[in-house]
């Protein structure tokens, strides 16, 4: 039997999915992703700046993201980060186990 998460793994592993999957779209500095996963989601997902920084500290560390310094819109100085090589193949990975979650909790609710 497989290894279960925790779960604040569960929660910690989809944030990082969700940053991933945002940083797919391009290089953004953190206060765009989380606007960006905010309004995506409806307002529904709100990614605050305790649990974003570290993730992407996280991220960071494990080679998914680079960063770099730059200038926002609103010219001010902002670290954008960047999805790597490695970072698309554990977001391809990522999905595909979210799929399969996904899919199984479906078919709970779906008999209860």
């Amino acid at each position: 039997m497989a290894e279960r998460p925790n779960p604040g793994e569960l929660l910690r592993d989809t944030l990082d999915m969700l940053i991933l999957k945002t940083l797919a779209r391009g290089a953004m500095h953190g206060y765009a992703i989380a606007e960006f996963i905010e309004q995506t989601s409806e307002e529904v997902l709100r990614v605050e700046e305790g649990a974003l920084y570290p993730a992407l500290h996280r991220l960071e560390i494990r080679g998914w993201v680079a960063s770099k310094w730059g200038v926002s819109g609103n010219n001010r100085r902002a670290k954008y980060y960047r999805l790597t090589g490695a970072g698309r193949t554990q977001l391809a990975e990522e999905t595909q186990r979210w799929g399969r979650m996904a899919t199984a909790i479906a078919r709970i609710l779906e008999t209860a």
